[in-house]
C-alpha cells in the first residue's frame, strides 16, 4: 500500500497537509530508482567493459574471472546491505560518514536500481553478443543493443514523471485556498471555476480551470498533483461554491 502523507494537523483546525516524494509515494521511488540506477548502470557498464578488456589483455582468462567475480561480489554486497533491516549499522562498519536517514534511504535506492539495470543492460549486451557470434538471427545484435541504448531516455522520462508527481502541499477548506510548497504558490478556489480529476498511479492530476473577470488572465498553475483525497475535497469545495 502506498504511503502518501496526508493527514489533518488537529481535531480544530480542518486543514490537510500532503507530502508526495520519493519516502511517503511508492510510485515517485520507483520512477527516481529506476531513471537514476539507469544512468549509473550505463556509465558502469562502460567502465566494467573496459576493465574487462583491460584484465583480459593482461592476464587472458584468468583477468576475465577476476574482473567478473569482483563486479559479481560489490553486487552482491549491495543488494545484502539494501535488504538488511539495520543497513545503517552496516554501512558504519566502513570509513565513511554515514548520512541521514531520507538520504540513506536515496542513496540505498540509487544503489540497488544500478545494480538491477547493470545487471538487465548487461544481459542484453551479453545476450546480443553470442547472437551476433553464432549468426543466430539474420539482424545481429540490433534488437539487444537497441533495446539497451534505450533504456537511456526511458530514464529521462522516469525522472521528469517522478519530479512531476512529486508534491508538498497544504488544503485549507476554511479559506478555500491551496498552498503549494516546492515551489511555493496559493491558490484561491473563489477563481477556479472547474476541475477535473485524473487519476495516475497513486496520484490524482487537478487540472484547474480559472474564471477571467473582464476577460482579464489569472495567473497561477493549470495542474497540479495531489493525493486523491485531497483532490476529491478540492472538487467538492469548487462544485460547493457554484
Amino acid at each position: 500500500m502506498d504511503e502518501d502523507a496526508v493527514d489533518v494537523t488537529d481535531a480544530d483546525d480542518e486543514t490537510i497537509q500532503w507530502r508526495r516524494d520519493a519516502s511517503t509515494s511508492r510510485t515517485v521511488r520507483l520512477l527516481w530508482t529506476f531513471g537514476v540506477g539507469t544512468f549509473f548502470a550505463a556509465i558502469l557498464t562502460v567502465v566494467c567493459w573496459r576493465l574487462y578488456r583491460l584484465a583480459g589483455e593482461a592476464a587472458g582468462g584468468t583477468g576475465h574471472t577476476v574482473v567478473v567475480a569482483l563486479i559479481a561480489a560489490i553486487a552482491a554486497t549491495v543488494l545484502a546491505v539494501a535488504a538488511s533491516s539495520d543497513t545503517e549499522r552496516h554501512l558504519e562498519r566502513l570509513p565513511v560518514d554515514v548520512p541521514g536517514e531520507k538520504r540513506l534511504d536515496r542513496a540505498v535506492d540509487a544503489a540497488v536500481g544500478t545494480v538491477v539495470m547493470g545487471g538487465v543492460i548487461g544481459l542484453l549486451m551479453g545476450v546480443g553478443r553470442y547472437v551476433s557470434q553464432n549468426e543466430l538471427l539474420a539482424v545481429g545484435a540490433s534488437p539487444f543493443t537497441f533495446v539497451a541504448a534505450a533504456s537511456v531516455p526511458l530514464a529521462l522520462v522516469a525522472l521528469v514523471l517522478a519530479s512531476f508527481l512529486q508534491s508538498v502541499g497544504r488544503l485549507d477548506p476554511e479559506e478555500r485556498t491551496i498552498y503549494l510548497y516546492e515551489p511555493e504558490q496559493v491558490i484561491d478556489l473563489a477563481v477556479i471555476e472547474a476541475v477535473s480529476i485524473r487519476r495516475l498511479g497513486d496520484a490524482a492530476v487537478l487540472s484547474l480551470t480559472y474564471a477571467q473577470p473582464d476577460g482579464q488572465y489569472v495567473q497561477g498553475p493549470r495542474r497540479i498533483v495531489v493525493p486523491p483525497a485531497v483532490a476529491r475535497d478540492v472538487a467538492a469545495l469548487v462544485g460547493s461554491e457554484s
